[in-house]
């Protein structure tokens, strides 16, 4: 149902986990893939691994907590590709301190990853999106660690929640250029992020047992969904939260 064909789709920490698994859904679409990400070892991986399915792919080293290097790569992916049709922010950081023994340093490491970083990707994307027409999509990875309490964790709660409501603000005020903004919110997926809390026995049986799925989530599980929210077909759904967990959140 949804032919990507021409779509340029960019994806920040797009070379693993769950961004690689929506770029290789908009692949399979026919679409073609702008990755972002800081490590250039893993980036080429991502592009061998997307254009061994026939896509047109490339990657830009940029680390989305610098603004410098969240303009120079969207010049560098603009003169690449010509054009950016959808914006997936999915580059995320966790860092757990007490929060009482949280710096103001531990606190900015990952709001400006996860909140600013998105701001600026996306502030950066509408700009392009604006000015050449015919609208587009933005997309943000927030967390089921937007809506529990996550101990150790306040700043990466705060700053999933935050994206949300930034996509809200978005959804209204970019409608009338047909941008929609909306937000994915996965729940626990087996991921390189997630590898420490895997290895963790009784936090893994833990949310096996709050999952009604009864099993941890695969990155594959996000192909479907940056297809929809990539296409055509979706224009008409903006400014949501689309839970992808498993029933995690209301068990």
């Amino acid at each position: 149902m949804f032919d990507l064909t021409g779509h340029v789709a960019l994806v920040t920490g797009g070379n693993g986990g769950i961004g690689l698994g929506m770029a290789r859904g908009i692949a399979k679409c026919g679409g073609r893939l702008a990755l972002w990400g800081r490590n250039a070892e893993k980036n080429a991986e991502a592009v061998a691994e997307l254009r061994a399915l026939g896509a047109d792919a490339e990657a830009f080293v940029c680390d989305v907590g610098r603004e410098s290097e969240i303009v120079r790569a969207m010049d560098q992916t603009l003169a690449r590709f010509g054009r950016v049709d959808s914006c997936f922010a999915n580059a995320g950081m966790g860092l757990a301190r007490p929060f009482v023994e949280m710096s103001v340093a531990d606190w900015n490491a990952v709001l400006d990853v996860n909140l600013t970083g998105v701001f600026l990707c996306f502030r950066e994307s509408a700009r392009h999106m604006i000015a050449r027409g015919g609208g587009g999509k933005l997309v943000v990875t927030s967390s089921i660690g937007s809506l529990h309490g996550m101990p150790r964790q306040a700043n990466y709660a705060a700053s999933k929640a935050g994206v949300i409501a930034l996509i809200r603000s978005l959804a209204v005020e970019l409608g009338r250029h047909d941008i929609q903004a909306n937000a994915v919110l996965p729940g626990w997926i087996e991921t390189e992020m997630t590898a420490p809390a895997m290895s963790w026995k009784k936090l893994y049986d833990t949310i096996l047992h709050r999952t009604p799925a009864g099993r941890w989530g695969k990155p594959e599980e996000f192909e479907a969904v940056a297809a929809y929210l990539a296409a055509r077909e979706s224009r008409f759904h903006n400014g949501d939260v689309l839970r992808v967990d498993g029933g995690y959140a209301i068990f």
